[in-house]
């Protein structure tokens, strides 16, 4: 299967509350619940040639805190490895806002 770029993935807000607290109910008090992305970073990825997507792998910083790694995909499902490749994300908390849909 190849990737087209235009794969849809977009949920309800009732489904992403559903999926967001499944996932606080099992992570634990202190467990980072979500993480920033600027969009110049995102774009960056993005435009890359022959990127189609981004594929987030899941990580672990020094200190045992979870975080994703972002890497453009192109069209034949392969990590373009020699681009940008992003981690330095901001989590939540304590970069939250004060807005809680997803987080409570």
């Amino acid at each position: 299967m190849a990737f087209t770029g235009s794969e849809n993935h977009a949920i309800s807000l009732e489904e992403a509350r559903k999926l967001t607290a499944n996932y606080r109910a099992k992570a634990g008090k202190d467990a980072v619940l979500a993480g920033f992305f600027g969009k110049d970073t995102i774009q960056r990825i993005l435009d890359q040639e022959g990127c189609v997507g981004i594929r987030y792998y899941y990580a672990l910083t020094d200190d045992g805190k979870p975080a994703l790694v972002l890497v453009g995909v192109d069209a034949n499902e392969n990590d373009l490895i020699d681009g940008v490749i992003a981690e330095v994300s901001l989590p939540c908390p304590p970069y939250c806002g004060q807005e809680a849909t997803l987080r409570s």
